[in-house]
C-alpha cells in the first residue's frame, strides 16, 4: 500500500507555477499586460532610452491594446519586411504571436528581439515564461536569469519579481536551496502572495523542513480555508508523518467543499487504503471514472483490485499501461504478480523474466520469478532467482521454504535439510501446512 502514496505523488502539481508561468502577459491589460506596461498606448511596448518608434508600430500597439490580433499583425509584419532588427516591433510580433497562442512563432520574435537588443528586459522575461510554459525549462532559465539582471525600465520591480519567481519554480525540483534563495529576491522587489506561501511550504518540505513547511500551509489555511494545493500539501506531510487519522480527516473536509478534487480525492484513497479501510476501492473506481488517462489514478486502482482479490479486473488496467510503455519493470512485476494470483505460472515467468532483464535490481521481479519457476518446476532457476533477491532483501519464511524445496527436488539433501530447519525457525508455527511438510521431509533427509 505504500505505493500508493507514490502515486499521489505523481498527481501534486508544482504550486503557483499557472500564477507566473504565462508570458509578460497573454492577455493585455493594465495589471500586467505586456507590452501593454502602461495605461495610455503610447507607452504600451517596451520603451528603452532614446527610442523613437515609428508611427507604424505605435498603430500595431493601438490595435494590441484593443486586442485586434489581425490589424496588429499585419501592420508588424509590413514594418519587419523592411525593418528586419527592430527590437521593439519584434517583441510586439511575438507578443502578438503569443496572445493567439501560436507558441513557435513566438518565440522566435522574441529570440529575435534579444538578439536585436540584449538589454531589452521584456523580451527575455517573455521569452523565458514562454519556453517554461512549454515545458523548455533548461531553455528558459538562462533567459529569466538574464530578465533578472537587466533594468525592467517602466515595467517597474513587479516584472523583475515574476522573473525571479518563474526561476524559482524552474529551480525547486533540482535545486531547493536556490529556489528559495529566487524567491527571496522575488520578495524584495514585491509582496508575499498566497503563491509564494505555497512555495515556500513546498521547499521547506523538499529541503527536510517539516515543521516550517507545516506552518506554511497552516498561514494560508488560515487566510483562506479552502485553498486546496494547502490542503493537499498538508495532508502530503501528515502522510509522510504517517498521521494518517488526522489527514484523514483533513481530506474529508476538504472534499465536501470540493467533491470532484482529483489531488484531494487520490490522497484519502492512498490514506484509506494504508488503514485497509473498504471505502477507498469505491473511490479510487469513482476517480478512474473521471481521469481515465491518468496513469497514476490507473496504478492506484489497479493496486487496489489486487489488494481485493480482483486479480483479473486489475491486470486488465496493468496491460492498458503496459500497452503504453511495455518495458516498465513495475508494470510487468505486478502483471507477473496478477498472472500468479490466476494460477498462470508459466506466463508469470515469462513476465517476471523479462523484468529481470530490464532491472537487475528488482527485488520484487526476483521474487517473483523464484516462486513462477517452483510452480513451474524449475528448481535451478528457483535458486537462481533466489541468489539475486538475496542481493537486494533479506530471507523470510517463503523464500527459505523456496529454497528447501529446490534443493530437495534436485537431491541436495543437506542443503534442503539446513534450509528446512531455517524456515522452521523463522515460520514459528505461522505457516502450519508448510510446516508439517518440512518436517516430514526432514524425518526422510536426516535419517
Amino acid at each position: 500500500m505504500l505505493r500508493l502514496v507514490f502515486f499521489v505523488l505523481l498527481l501534486l502539481p508544482v504550486a503557483g507555477w499557472a500564477q507566473d508561468s504565462t508570458a509578460a502577459s497573454s492577455q493585455p491589460d493594465a495589471q500586467t499586460a505586456a507590452p501593454a506596461v502602461a495605461a495610455s498606448p503610447a507607452a504600451s511596448a517596451p520603451v528603452q532610452a532614446a527610442e523613437a518608434p515609428s508611427a507604424q508600430v505605435v498603430d500595431a500597439e493601438a490595435a494590441i491594446v484593443k486586442s485586434d490580433w489581425k490589424a496588429a499583425a499585419a501592420k508588424l509584419e509590413t514594418w519587419l519586411a523592411s525593418h528586419p532588427g527592430d527590437a521593439r516591433a519584434l517583441f510586439d510580433a511575438g507578443y502578438v504571436a503569443d496572445a493567439q497562442n501560436r507558441q513557435e512563432e513566438a518565440v522566435g520574435f522574441y529570440r529575435r528581439a534579444v538578439a536585436a537588443d540584449p538589454q531589452r528586459f521584456e523580451a527575455r522575461l517573455s521569452l523565458g515564461l514562454l519556453l517554461a510554459r512549454m515545458g523548455k525549462s533548461e531553455e528558459a532559465r538562462p533567459e529569466l536569469a538574464a530578465a533578472t539582471q537587466l533594468d525592467p525600465g517602466e515595467a517597474g520591480p513587479a516584472l523583475k519579481a515574476r522573473a525571479w519567481r518563474a526561476l524559482a519554480r524552474i529551480d525547486q525540483g533540482a535545486e531547493p536551496t536556490a529556489a528559495s534563495e529566487d524567491l527571496l529576491q522575488a520578495l524584495k522587489l514585491s509582496p508575499e502572495t498566497p503563491a509564494d506561501t505555497l512555495l515556500a511550504a513546498n521547499l521547506a518540505e523538499q529541503t527536510g523542513q517539516s515543521d516550517a513547511a507545516e506552518a506554511a500551509y497552516r498561514r494560508i489555511l488560515a487566510h483562506d480555508p479552502k485553498s486546496a494545493p494547502a490542503q493537499a500539501g498538508l495532508a502530503h506531510l501528515m502522510i509522510a508523518r504517517k498521521q494518517y487519522a488526522e489527514a484523514e480527516a483533513l481530506l474529508t473536509a476538504a472534499l465536501a467543499d470540493k467533491p470532484d478534487d482529483p489531488v484531494l480525492t487520490a490522497q484519502l484513497t492512498a490514506v484509506l487504503a494504508i488503514q485497509d479501510k473498504a471505502e477507498a476501492l469505491p473511490l479510487a473506481q469513482k476517480l478512474h471514472e473521471s481521469h481515465p488517462q491518468n496513469q497514476a489514478i490507473t496504478r492506484m486502482l489497479a493496486e487496489l483490485l489486487a489488494t481485493a482479490g480482483d486479480a483479473a479486473g486489475s491486470d486488465r488496467l496493468y496491460l492498458t499501461l503496459l500497452a503504453a510503455t511495455p518495458d516498465d519493470p513495475a508494470l510487468l512485476v505486478s502483471h507477473g504478480q496478477n498472472l500468479v494470483r490466476q494460477l498462470k505460472f508459466a506466463e508469470a515467468l515469462a513476465v517476471f523474466d523479462k523484468a529481470t532483464k530490464l532491472d537487475a535490481a528488482s527485488a520484487d521481479g526476483w521474487s517473483g520469478l523464484a516462486f513462477a519457476a517452483s510452480r513451474s518446476q524449475q528448481p535451478t532457476l528457483t535458486l537462481h532467482a533466489l541468489t539475486m533477491r538475496s542481493k537486494y532483501l533479506p530471507e523470510v519464511p517463503s523464500t527459505y521454504f523456496l529454497w528447501a524445496i529446490s534443493y530437495d527436488s534436485l537431491h541436495q539433501k543437506e542443503a534442503a535439510a539446513t534450509y528446512y530447519h531455517h524456515f522452521l525457525d523463522a515460520a514459528a508455527g505461522k505457516y502450519p501446512d508448510q510446516e508439517w511438510q518440512a518436517r516430514q521431509r526432514l524425518l526422510v533427509l536426516e535419517r
